[in-house]
């Protein structure tokens, strides 16, 4: 199985401050997983809070790493306003927040998050190319809490979703799902195709009366064309493997089933982990396995088995790096 590994070492140049869960060490964890798996060859660099795994896997499946490519202006003004995209962009000269205090951005922000809504499409080419049959982007910023107009939560722009409108308008896809099993409700994504039936959005997140940005309750399915294409499961505090994959046979998968995706986007937060410090949920690596296991079952019906998945949140390390891997592992299975 062919499974893409997409990233660079320019995404640990948005630099958020020692202290913030949204640093460059999280990426570095990542690079540091894959190695100690045994899934790439690059000497991806060390240095800061660097983790060791000591991974051992028999068989480690060879990923194919890919080389991102910047998206243009005009690419991202497919989901996003040109004022938000200027702003985005004169902050990141001088460095500053973008909100009310939780979405830094320094010199070079504006040139990565560029960069990393660009790797989703170099990746769509290379699935819809075959030259993968699925791939993971491990990026920084990540996107799914960036409004049409407005950058919130780390995230600067929606990469998840730029990538779906890039799908449709260069391979002309007409049928598209996102399954976001990030913590944290994916209020950016869901902005960006509420009034649009061609892409069906799914959420698992921890409840919004408890847990930022306190949106994706499940009376969101949509609204006018789109009603009905939105499917928010937020998930009580406590909620653990078991009760994710149970949600996931229940609610997500009919929906899936019955919407018959051409593409499978993810977007993948591991802030769901038992030990990650953002949210009160008790997933294991076990569980993002199986979660996977199910979306590529899905895109195997559905999507002659093209499924791309793109890294939004993860603030433990060694729970991040360790939960990559198992995602990673599942999406190279038949």
């Amino acid at each position: 199985m062919k499974v893409g590994f997409c990233t660079s070492c320019r995404f640990l140049d948005h630099q958020t401050g020692p202290h913030h869960p949204e640093r460059p060490d999280r990426l570095r964890a990542i690079f540091a997983a894959v190695r100690d798996a045994g899934m790439v060859t690059s000497p991806y660099p060390a240095g800061g809070e660097d983790v060791h795994f000591g991974i051992s896997i028999p068989h480690p499946p060879h990923l194919i790493e890919i080389e991102p490519r910047a998206a243009t202006v005009e690419e991202v003004l497919m989901v996003h306003a040109q004022r938000h995209i200027d702003r985005v962009r004169i902050r990141s000269q001088s460095g500053g927040m973008l909100d009310n205090g939780d979405t830094p951005v320094s010199h070079d922000s504006y040139s990565v998050a560029l960069l990393a809504a660009g790797a989703g499409l170099t990746c769509v080419d290379a699935i819809m190319s075959g030259q993968v049959k699925r791939a993971f982007a491990a990026v920084r910023p990540p996107g799914h809490h960036a409004e049409p107009n407005a950058a919130m939560g780390f995230c600067l722009f929606s990469n998840v979703a730029i990538a779906a409108r890039y799908a449709q308008q260069q391979h002309h896809l007409s049928r598209i799902a996102i399954v976001d099993f990030d913590v944290h409700h994916g209020n950016g994504t869901q902005a960006a195709f509420f009034t649009d039936p061609s892409v069906f959005f799914a959420s698992l997140h921890e409840d919004p009366h408890v847990l930022y940005p306190n949106s994706g309750f499940d009376w969101e399915i949509g609204a006018a064309a789109g009603r009905g294409h939105t499917l928010n499961v937020p998930m009580a505090p406590g909620a653990d493997d078991a009760t994710y994959l149970k949600a996931m046979h229940e609610s997500v998968l009919p929906m899936l089933d019955s919407f018959k995706p051409q593409l499978l986007l993810v977007s993948a937060g591991f802030d769901a982990h038992r030990d990650d410090p953002l949210a009160d949920i008790n997933l294991t690596e076990d569980g993002f396995y199986q979660l996977t296991r199910l979306l590529v079952e899905v895109a195997n019906r559905h999507c002659h088995g093209r499924l791309l998945s793109i890294l939004e949140g993860g603030y433990n390390l060694r729970a991040l790096g360790r939960s990559v891997i198992q995602h990673l592992l599942a999406l190279s299975q038949q």
